[in-house]
């Protein structure tokens, strides 16, 4: 498992996740390396909307995109934003491939207020972050499984309908899900 990167993965949080940070939740993996993982939850919305998150940093926000859910991205850094989107280049992006960047500079949402911002995005506050081997050490613990992900379930889909769709992509339901390890 040492050399295994899961940069564009989702991890679903198995049904013995005792962390509250993390249970019930897919993750969208942006980075993984030696120096470890960021990746942002994708399935945890807040108790805030996109557009009084505009209002509070001073910016409009045109009224399509007024009812859209702010998420909760993961523990760390939590006061800031973090925009998953379809490509386009921001001062600080983070291209994780051809369908999916990761933005935290402020720029991204002055785009958006300006109507000149992605074509689909979506916004959390704080990240998910992992030191070295952290994240492949709690994958050998199964708290986590894996699977290459699809953007279409980040950008597309509602919140509740993502975890599913993720497994889905597994082949497996996620109510058949044991919180027991197996081992052969």
């Amino acid at each position: 498992m040492d050399t295994v990167n899961l940069t564009h993965n989702f991890l679903i949080a198995m049904p013995g996740m005792v962390d509250p940070n993390f249970n019930g939740t897919l993750t969208y993996i942006c980075d993984h390396s030696e120096q470890g993982a960021l990746g942002v939850v994708v399935n945890r919305p807040i108790d805030l909307d996109l557009s009084t998150l505009f209002e509070q940093i001073g910016l409009s926000l045109p009224e399509p995109l007024h009812d859209k859910i702010v998420y909760f991205g993961g523990p760390v850094q939590t006061e800031r934003g973090f925009v998953l989107h379809t490509p386009q280049t921001f001062s600080s992006t983070l291209t994780v491939n051809d369908a999916v960047s990761l933005t935290t500079s402020k720029d991204i949402l002055e785009a958006v207020s300006q109507g000149t911002g992605p074509e689909k995005f979506m916004v959390s506050l704080g990240y998910a972050g992992w030191a070295a081997g952290q994240l492949e050490e709690e994958i050998k613990q199964n708290a986590w499984l894996s699977v290459a992900a699809n953007p279409q379930v980040i950008f597309d889909l509602a919140p509740e309908e993502r975890l599913p769709a993720a497994m889905k992509l597994l082949g497996i339901d996620f109510a058949s899900l044991s919180d027991e390890a197996g081992h052969a």
